[in-house]
């Protein structure tokens, strides 16, 4: 039956999924939008390794749809995913929603399966630009200024990249999307670095990350599911493609990894949280590109899928949290596990799966990449890696569930969210007990380079036992003592204090200062032209006089119109 399907490029099933949502209406619109995922996936399987649909294009030949192991795996992935954020959102009526949602999902698919840089460009694009109506969905003011900060950042990291990418071509003679690296010399390394800062802008690098902690806590509840499955791990894909064992990528992850730990434990807002919690995954990713070991990149894209499952369960929980309560903040929840004890577990296997416990998800990929930094000698890094581990237990594994379903009781009674909610997530839950209970049936089986590894060995249980076990004991000790950081309303700026405070405190002034001086030549600017026609035309007698009142060749009246209109158009201008 999959042979006997018309082989198309894999992102055409999820865009034909998109295309019909714009025209159909109810259980039709539902039908088409959960089989084209299954649709998808099943071409992929059908689909060898090799080059598909390749095409000349100014003398290069472009290569839109390459078919490997590593692409593979994020297909698979990409395509779960989208079903998953499809079930969960059957219960909206909104347009807009679905048909953005796969659209940017097809997008992600058309990603990872370029085979040139021009074909990665568009599909580079397409992500920003059907991404960003998910945060515009929500219809608020915040989300309007999130969105529109959100484009601005990714229309950016699209500019660097063609720039780069045309660099390349030019230099090379060819197209392919291939391994990059640094260290190349002349207009080949600056090609390869804007490349680099243009995978690390949708990757969230360290001062660049802050498109991801302000839009994705303002998309809607279902948005929020799309966006923390694609543009991140597309990213992560672009890096593990283009720059693998890039040395540099190990100290920026470890940055990444770390970092956002000290936000995440102070903020309310917990789709804020689960935002710096991304970036701190992403870190452990791109530690592993960096480190670039067979081993070392397995742990990486093993992780890159995993957090897609994890971190979107906990986005869905949170999601069905705000979806119910209408609120998300920590300081205004407390107690919902009376009201949403479904829910509540299915939280906690979520928040299991992201700190790493044996038999979730997370601990079958995090530790591949800590086993691959232990053994190329990255003794400091795999410390840091281990307090980024406990970090996350923290602010993810115990502060999530604790705040929302336990603490102090809100008083807040609600019921379960709707069905379709419940099932995704507890397809997600059930996909990260088995991924953690048997990795080499499923995820290890997906892996692009050849490794052997095997996680449950008595040294990486009882490290990582350890490590939560202590974890939770200083939460515990922190709690009771009243030092822990409490629930309160805040707004948190790290890297967005430049373009949020001192931008403004150092712009303004200039602004209005050259706007001043503008408005001060526009109005000298008035009067003269009011005084050259107060000598040029006499008011008693209603006729020109002087200079002007002399007759003129047609040549020379062209002239002076001609200076006119540019005058009128400068004054209009400015």
């Amino acid at each position: 039956m999959i042979s006997s399907l018309p082989l198309l490029p894999p992102f055409l099933p999820l865009l034909i999924g998109a295309i019909a949502a714009i025209v159909l209406r109810g259980h039709l619109r539902s039908a088409i939008m959960l089989l084209t995922p299954i649709w998808g996936a099943l071409q992929l399987t059908a689909m060898e390794p090799g080059l598909y649909w390749t095409m000349e294009f100014m003398g290069y030949t472009l290569e839109p749809v390459r078919v490997d192991k590593l692409s593979m795996l994020f297909g698979y992935l990409f395509h779960l995913a989208a079903l998953i954020a499809v079930i969960y959102a059957l219960h909206l009526k909104d347009t807009l929603q679905h048909v953005s949602g796969l659209s940017y999902a097809a997008s992600a698919v058309g990603a990872v399966f370029a085979g040139d840089l021009l074909t990665l460009f568009v599909f580079w694009e397409l992500l920003a630009f059907t991404s960003v109506f998910l945060i515009w969905a929500r219809r608020t003011d915040r989300a309007y200024g999130a969105g529109m900060r959100y484009i601005l950042i990714k229309v950016l990291s699209g500019v660097l990249l063609l720039a780069g990418a045309i660099i390349l071509i030019k230099q090379t003679g060819s197209a392919r999307f291939a391994e990059i690296g640094l260290g190349h010399e002349g207009m080949m390394n600056l090609g390869a670095w804007l490349i680099f800062i243009a995978f690390g802008i949708k990757c969230a690098f360290p001062f660049v990350h802050n498109w991801l902690t302000d839009a994705y806590p303002e998309a809607t509840p279902t948005g929020t599911i799309f966006l923390a499955s694609f543009t991140t791990k597309v990213a992560v894909y672009a890096l593990a493609r283009g720059f693998p064992g890039t040395e540099l990528l190990v100290w920026i992850g470890i940055v990444m990894a770390c970092f956002p730990i000290f936000y995440a434990v102070i903020e309310n807002d917990f789709r804020r949280v689960l935002a710096y919690s991304m970036i701190n995954q992403i870190g452990f990713m791109v530690v592993g590109v960096g480190i670039g070991t067979s081993l070392a990149l397995n742990g990486a894209v093993a992780h890159a899928f995993n957090d897609v499952i994890f971190k979107g369960l906990l986005m869905m929980t949170m999601g069905a949290v705000l979806h119910m309560t209408g609120r998300i903040n920590g300081s205004e929840l407390g107690g919902l596990y009376k009201s949403m004890p479904k829910t509540t577990i299915l939280c906690i296997v979520g928040a299991a799966s992201i700190s790493a416990f044996p038999l979730f998800s997370g601990f079958v990929s995090k530790s591949m990449i800590m086993s691959a930094a232990i053994a190329e000698g990255y003794d400091i890094v795999w410390l840091l890696l281990l307090f980024a581990a406990a970090g996350v237990f923290h602010h993810a594994g115990i502060k999530i569930p604790y705040f929302a379903f336990f603490a102090h009781d809100s008083g807040i009674r609600t019921t379960e969210p709707p069905k379709n909610m419940l099932l995704a997530m507890g397809i997600a839950a059930t996909i990260c007990v088995l991924i953690g209970t048997f990795p080499a049936h499923t995820v290890y089986a997906l892996l692009p380079w050849e490794a052997t590894y095997q996680p449950y060995d008595i040294t990486h249980v009882l490290t990582q036992l350890q490590l939560l076990f202590f974890s939770a004991m200083a939460f515990v000790w922190l709690n009771l003592r009243h030092l822990y950081p409490p629930e309160l309303p805040s707004t948190n700026l790290d890297a967005d204090w430049l373009y949020r405070k001192w931008a403004p405190s150092f712009v303004v002034p200039i602004y209005a200062a050259i706007s001043g001086t503008i408005n001060k030549l526009e109005v000298r600017a008035k009067g003269a032209i009011k005084q050259l026609i107060d000598h040029s035309y006499d008011k008693e007698k209603g006729q020109p006089k002087g200079y002007f009142a002399q007759l003129w060749p047609t040549e020379t009246m062209v002239f002076w119109v001609a200076l006119l209109l540019v005058g009128i158009l400068i004054l209009y201008y400015i």
